[in-house]
């Protein structure tokens, strides 16, 4: 289960940015993609450094602000260097 939020919270933040921002969007798809990558990504970082709290059966909200915001800078990343690359 905590798998499937790490998906769906980065996903939330690959979109949140790519609507936030017309020059990082990969569109929907892309965004989502990304987004669910980098929630997965993030997520695993917080834990690398310890800062994501023990989940007690609830929802750890580190990891979810983890997830989200490992999503959303991937997605700028890669619309980045995809606009950098497209010219």
């Amino acid at each position: 289960m905590e798998l499937i939020i790490q998906l769906i919270a980065g996903a939330v933040g690959g979109n949140a940015v790519g609507a936030a921002g017309k020059n990082v969007s990969l569109g929907t798809a892309g965004n989502s993609i990304v987004g669910a990558l980098g929630g997965l990504g993030g997520s695993q970082l917080l834990g690398l450094l310890g800062t994501a709290a023990a989940s007690t059966g609830g929802i750890d909200i580190m990891g979810l602000l983890g997830s989200a915001g490992g999503g959303a800078i991937l997605t700028a990343i890669i619309g980045l260097i995809k606009n950098k690359a497209m010219g």
